[in-house]
């Protein structure tokens, strides 16, 4: 029986900002409980919803240095579709209504974390073979185990992996800040280890010690090689390429099917999507204010809007974009600038252009439901779940190919007929344009051949199942 600690800031269903909850929620639930024992492990924010705190038991409490203070640990438990889920208690740090805020605070927070969840485990009476770190807010964990904690019997037989679900979060202060935070010895802040450019970061400490390093897809763990995409840690990651592995996250195939999802007009298969799945488009159209029209052509943006999503790119080919016959619907929040940008366009195209600046997971549904393609022109993207929920409803994704969209759709080859949406290579707004039109011409042109690629969509398998097998494996080796 291999034990397996996940040491994460958030995770499904209690408490979400991004695709990291995701995995931290998910994949415990799917790995055979005869041969792993997974548990989670996250703080007890006070802003959980009621009904979990609820059900949450209290275990034990206890003090902890942290730095030059002592400060309260408590945990809280419960059971959560078969997988233990441990809370560390602690109202001084885990108060307010985000869970993110001032990033100083938070690096003072995420040290306090990293430490007690090594510190409960003793108490708790689980003692893991390997702890699973998520992101910068855990990537003290693997510093702290091979230092402070590395003499303790307890622990010296625990290995750890780190994995990087983006790279531009860092956990990056000046050094003196985070000697006083972390405790952690003066010896580690050095260039070769927490130090970067004359500040200290705690994701470093974290692919600095840890035993693997893994990230959310194939080519991005290659891309975080270079100085393009690698955030200044490029040089690290390259030298520890050997531990790097690059795993696709799945979604949940329950929650995102086509054939099931009460939250969409009309269910449809692979075998009757050609007449139902226009149900529901002439539906999200009527509930949007857009001309009902089964012939046009349909395409949506489910997004955070920020400047990593390629909004930039939609922004100046937005009018040749929205010719005739073309609809677009978007849906999310972010910079100022991007929300704006869509509700001007919308100004000035109110029967093409629907923007939805909110964010709904029933729109979503509708949306995913409902669209010919959907668009995701990132900057960079370590691995995306837009386009695999797309694929999943044979809504056609069109990519630019970086990280995860590139490991995960199949560009359109019109000679042998293969492909399960399109993709441009480089980050320019008429490659972008081209690639749409290019859509467009087969949407429009050749029915045949796009329904033929809809059902290839359909039919691919990028369910959490898949990527737990390769998790295994990692396991094994470690």
């Amino acid at each position: 029986m291999k034990k397996i600690a996940y040491i994460a800031s958030e995770c499904v269903p209690f408490i979400k900002t991004g695709g990291l909850a995701d995995v931290v929620g998910t994949l415990p639930r799917i790995f055979d409980k005869k041969h792993y024992d997974v548990r989670v492990i996250i703080p007890n924010y006070m802003c959980l919803p009621a009904k979990f705190k609820e059900k949450m038991r209290y275990l034990t409490h206890f003090h902890m240095d942290i730095g030059w203070k002592q400060q309260y640990v408590g945990v809280m438990y419960m059971e959560y579709e078969g997988v233990p889920v441990y809370f560390i208690d602690n109202e001084y740090y885990f108060n307010g209504f985000n869970i993110y805020g001032d990033i100083k605070w938070d690096i003072e927070k995420f040290c306090y974390f990293s430490k007690a969840a090594l510190s409960i485990l003793p108490s708790i009476g689980f003692q893991p073979d390997i702890v699973h770190c998520h992101d910068w807010q855990a990537g003290l964990v693997p510093v702290y185990l091979k230092t402070l904690f590395a003499n303790n019997p307890f622990y010296s037989s625990m290995k750890s992996i780190m994995t990087i679900h983006n790279l531009q979060f860092q956990g990056r202060w000046d050094v003196k800040t985070l000697q006083e935070y972390s405790g952690l010895p003066d010896y580690v802040f050095t260039p070769d280890k927490l130090e970067m450019y004359k500040d200290a970061s705690m994701l470093k400490g974290g692919l600095v010690y840890a035993d693997k390093i893994s990230t959310v897809s194939n080519t991005y763990s290659y891309e975080i090689q270079t100085p393009q995409y690698g955030e200044g840690l490029h040089g690290l990651l390259s030298a520890r390429h050997e531990s790097l592995w690059g795993i696709v996250n799945g979604i949940d195939y329950n929650d995102y099917n086509p054939a099931t999802d009460k939250k969409i007009y009309k269910n449809y298969t692979t075998k009757n999507f050609r007449k139902n799945k226009v149900e529901n488009k002439l539906a999200l159209q009527k509930k949007l204010g857009l001309p009902e029209d089964k012939n046009a052509y349909m395409i949506g943006i489910i997004s955070r809007l920020t400047d990593q999503k390629g909004l930039d790119l939609v922004d100046r080919i937005m009018n040749d974009i929205c010719t005739d016959g073309t609809q677009f619907v978007v849906l999310g929040t972010g910079d100022r600038r991007y929300e704006d940008m869509f509700k001007y366009y919308q100004g000035i195209h109110p029967a093409k252009v629907s923007a939805n600046i909110y964010y709904s997971d029933a729109l979503s549904h509708e949306m995913y439901a409902a669209c010919d393609a959907m668009l995701v022109p990132s900057r960079f993207e370590p691995c995306g779940l837009t386009q695999l929920m797309a694929l999943r409803y044979g809504t056609l994704p069109i990519v630019r190919e970086t990280g995860g969209l590139k490991d995960t759709v199949i560009p359109y080859n019109e000679f042998d007929g293969s492909g399960t949406g399109f993709s441009f290579a480089n980050y320019d707004a008429f490659e972008l344009l081209n690639t749409i039109n290019y859509s467009k011409r087969i949407f429009f042109d050749y029915k045949e051949a796009w329904e033929n690629m809809q059902i290839r969509a359909m039919e691919q398998n990028y369910s959490w199942s898949n990527s737990a097998e390769i998790y295994q494996r990692l396991y094994d080796q470690v």
